[in-house]
């Protein structure tokens, strides 16, 4: 597998002997200090150029980075199926290649640039020809960090959580498995996970990335609840199911009192009784029943 030296020198000698090629910057992973490095982080370059047109009709130009396990055009799929996309202004590649190693290439206009490059401040500058790059601070990660929720939105997070339970226990009764999965996921966890991050982000004063899709739970949540947040996957089992279901809203309940203590918002106790009433009643409801409650 080539080394970060190997490729980025690779990255900036191609951008170098190319003259369509103007300047050249990085964001995402690799300009993020605040996080290890490890061998699945993307190289995310943007290529400044004098046109895309060269670029597009060449199909084979991007094999200079290397042998290609697999490639993703982005754009070219979303113009397939009938979306609006201008390839005069940018282009993206997606490259997997075979050592490992994994380039997301965007070649755009300066037009292009100067209007995106300085709203990521997860970017650094490469290299600049002719000085058309804009002058930025050294990269910071604070866009991504947690941000504090008001009232209305803490309010919002968790009578959405309550709610969207009893879909899934409906789901289950169903044997809707997909449906019921899908709720889960989509709904239960979204605002589990939104209640997660905002409870970290009490722990750090909300300064600290919990990563893109909670990939950094782990990192800052105590063991127990760590545990807790693990057991909240199941099997196609409905029993696990509903065990998980259970351990989801005892995690969701003593975060989101914590949340709501630290921040002197008031938790909705009331739908946390009503809802988990029901979902114990639902439970153990007989598929062939007629009535819900008699």
């Amino acid at each position: 597998m080539r080394t970060e030296k190997e490729m980025l020198d690779l990255i900036l000698t191609v951008a170098e002997e190319d003259e369509r090629i103007r300047a050249v910057y990085m964001n995402g992973s690799r300009t993020n200090s605040n996080i290890p490095k490890d061998i699945f982080q993307d190289y995310d370059i943007v290529y400044v150029v004098t046109e895309t047109a060269s670029f597009i009709e060449d199909e084979n130009w991007i094999k200079i980075f290397g042998d290609l396990l697999m490639l993703q055009e982005p754009d070219k799929m979303d113009k397939q199926i009938g979306m609006d996309r201008d390839f005069k202004r940018s282009y993206g590649y997606l490259m997997l290649f075979t050592d490992g190693n994994r380039i997301d290439l965007h070649i755009e206009i300066k037009d292009s640039m100067i209007n995106g490059y300085v709203s990521d401040r997860l970017t650094v500058p490469l290299l600049d020809k002719d000085n058309i790059l804009p002058i930025i601070p050294p990269p910071t990660d604070i866009d991504y960090q947690v941000k504090k929720p008001s009232e209305p939105l803490f309010v919002s997070c968790t009578n959405n959580f309550w709610w969207c339970l009893q879909n899934v226990a409906k789901g289950i009764w169903r044997d809707e498995l997909p449906y019921a999965k899908l709720m889960f996921e989509y709904s239960t966890r979204a605002s589990l996970d939104e209640m997660v991050s905002w409870w970290i982000g009490t722990r750090y004063n909300f300064k600290v990335s919990t990563g893109k899709m909670g990939k950094y739970f782990k990192n800052y949540l105590p063991e127990p609840y760590w545990v807790m947040y693990e057991n909240t996957y199941s099997d196609k089992s409905y029993e696990n199911f509903w065990d998980s279901i259970f351990i989801t809203c005892k995690l969701f309940r003593t975060l989101a009192e914590d949340v709501a203590d630290n921040l002197l918002f008031t938790y909705p106790i009331d739908d946390d009784k009503n809802m988990t009433k029901f979902l114990k009643h639902v439970r153990y409801l007989p598929s062939d029943a007629k009535e819900i409650y008699k």
